[in-house]
């Protein structure tokens, strides 16, 4: 990703107005995104002035991609300073899509059966019937038929809404920086770090932010949702394999963080 020509300095970096002109980020925007930590520049010139480099660059690239999904910029250097590899996030965004368009078209082929027999005027099979109740009953996630047994239809509505609202960010938010976050406060549990530690306490707070973005801080909607991971933490997570009694230990790890 190295440049030459104007915009590059001796040393092969580049400095802050060439950057944003290449870019097309303002330099306001670049000396912003350096205070709170979304893109610093590596190195500083003989004279002072902020420089990046090729590394810089790849960083700046991903912040700019993880934006035009809708992701905030605290989501995103969360994102980024975790080591999440943006390939893995693409493929693992894409994957999902691709399991949800299956999903439905395995309804909407149901749905399209059911269709055909009422339009021969002799009503429909009682397959095809069973076909779309399962359909219409079924469909989802294995998280959200755990909800189901936590939250009564109003709350999954009103959940589900929320989610809706968050756009291309929701996906991000609960595949990457919900479960990182799990992650970091799970090793400090393994650690033996006390959960009144500031950094399980940082941890705890942005997962109830995070928490209250999905439920509209309802707090009924936020116990159903904790009982579900204690429920079932492996359809929660995502992960068949993770252990019912660690997740629920590291459950009772961040309340203690809260209290």
């Amino acid at each position: 990703m190295r440049a030459h020509g104007e915009g590059v300095d001796n040393s092969g970096g580049w400095t802050v107005g060439p950057l944003a002109e290449a870019s097309g980020v303002t330099v306001r925007t670049l000396h912003h995104w350096d205070a709170i930590g979304v893109l610093s520049p590596s190195r500083r010139t003989s004279n002072g002035y902020r420089e990046y480099t090729d590394d810089d660059l790849v960083r700046l690239y991903q912040v700019l991609a993880l934006r035009s999904l809708g992701l905030s910029l605290e989501t995103i250097i969360v994102c980024l300073d975790s080591g999440i590899d943006l390939d893995r996030v693409v493929g693992d965004h894409l994957r999902s899509v691709e399991a949800s368009l299956a999903a439905l078209e395995a309804v909407r082929q149901k749905l399209v059966r059911l269709g055909a027999e009422l339009a021969t005027g002799q009503g429909a099979t009682s397959e095809a019937l069973l076909e779309a109740l399962q359909a219409i009953g079924g469909a989802g996630s294995a998280s959200e038929q755990v909800l189901r047994r936590h939250l009564d239809t109003d709350q999954q509505q009103r959940l589900g809404n929320q989610a809706t609202a968050l756009g291309p960010a929701k996906h991000y938010l609960l595949e990457i920086e919900w479960p990182e976050l799990y992650r970091k406060a799970e090793r400090l549990r393994q650690a033996g770090v006390d959960p009144t530690d500031d950094r399980v306490r940082r941890l705890a707070r942005r997962l109830d932010e995070l928490s209250t973005l999905f439920t509209g801080d309802d707090a009924g909607i936020s116990a159903g949702v904790r009982n579900a991971w204690r429920d079932d933490p492996a359809a929660m997570s995502g992960d068949p394999a993770a252990p019912a009694d660690e997740w629920r230990a590291l459950a009772d790890f961040l309340d203690q963080a809260r209290a």
